[in-house]
């Protein structure tokens, strides 16, 4: 038997657990079939003693799995074009989960990846639970972040944006057109991007000496809806702004949705800029005023650390981060001459 600081294989494990090889072989596999109390007492004999992983029998399939929190929209497909690209230069294929799908299933749709045996996987913007990542950790299936709602533990590799420099060029736009009372619609308080842009929204007004008025932020999701909801409250105001950003592309239509219910023409009446620049900005009613985040540039960036994981290779950073950039159309314009 080894000692406590010699790690121990499965049949020791076994052994000292007092349940069978394949019981254990499953909990060090993440599969669900193990009751909570085993799983419990096995992973508690782990911390305890280590495991010691013999020689893998089976090998990785040509497979990256692409985790997403929501198939919904157009970020999802910008950001499977972009491991699609990479995974095609590597003859690979793409799996693809969609959590909120599969949430009912608990951790099923773990079951299916690990069956799978994926070279790698990407989680997209919400990171995995602890225990999830373990179980990836323990059957050697590398993992890397994109666009991580949370801020990422340092040893995690992740991909991200310039939210914060997004958020101060977009308000900066509009201060240089001469808005002085400009609204925000931000995403979800717990996605660190959505935090980092109405940094620099603030940080833009700051350095103009413009007071930010919280009366003009708006608390959407990420969703059109969202946006549609928060700008109508906005606009409704006797004070209303003279120009919106929004966090996102989607609430940006919400935004335009808000604008034509209550009689406001874009940009004459109100001055819009979203955050993201999909395909679809271009086509908007007018075209969409945004801050591209190069989501496809951001996919392929996450699927190369992954391969260099796959292959055994350290990576010279575990976080990348790429530019964001303005991208001037026609939703933006001086404020009215009646404004302020």
């Amino acid at each position: 038997m080894a000692t406590e600081s010699s790690p121990l294989t499965i049949a020791q494990l076994a052994e000292l657990a007092g349940v069978s090889t394949a019981t254990v072989s499953k909990v060090v596999n993440g599969r669900s079939e193990v009751s909570s109390e085993t799983r419990a007492a096995v992973e508690e004999l782990i911390r305890l003693h280590g495991y010691r992983r013999q020689r893998r029998r089976s090998t990785p399939t040509a497979l990256v799995e692409l985790v997403f929190h929501a198939l919904e929209g157009d970020y999802p497909v910008e950001i499977t074009k972009g491991v699609a690209q990479v995974a095609h230069e590597h003859d690979l294929t793409v799996g693809i989960s969609d959590l909120r799908r599969d949430s009912s299933a608990a951790d099923a749709w773990l079951d299916v990846v690990l069956r799978r045996r994926p070279s790698g996987v990407i989680a997209v913007f919400e990171g995995l639970t602890e225990a999830q990542r373990e179980q990836l950790a323990r059957s050697e299936i590398p993992l890397v972040l994109l666009d991580p709602a949370d801020v990422p533990a340092r040893d995690l590799p992740s991909v991200g944006a310039g939210n914060w420099n997004g958020g101060l060029i977009a308000t900066r736009h509009l201060l240089e057109l001469g808005h002085r009372r400009i609204g925000i619609v931000t995403g979800p308080d717990s996605a660190v991007s959505s935090r980092a842009r109405l940094d620099g929204y603030r940080t833009a007004l700051d350095m103009a000496g413009v007071p930010a008025d919280p009366e003009l932020i708006g608390r959407g999701d990420f969703f059109i809806e969202g946006g549609l909801a928060q700008a109508e409250r906005l606009l409704r105001r006797p004070d209303r702004p003279t120009a919106i950003f929004a966090a996102n592309d989607g609430q940006a239509i919400g935004v335009y949705h808000a604008a034509h219910r209550l009689g406001l023409r874009i940009p004459d009446d109100l001055s819009v800029v979203g955050f993201d620049d999909m395909p679809s900005a271009r086509w908007h009613l007018p075209p969409l005023t945004t801050v591209r985040q190069p989501l496809t540039e951001m996919a392929a960036a996450a699927t190369r650390m992954l391969l260099q994981l796959a292959n055994g290779e350290r990576l010279s950073r575990n976080r990348v981060e790429l530019a964001t950039e303005l991208v001037v159309r026609e939703s933006t314009a001086p404020p009215p001459a009646t404004a302020g």
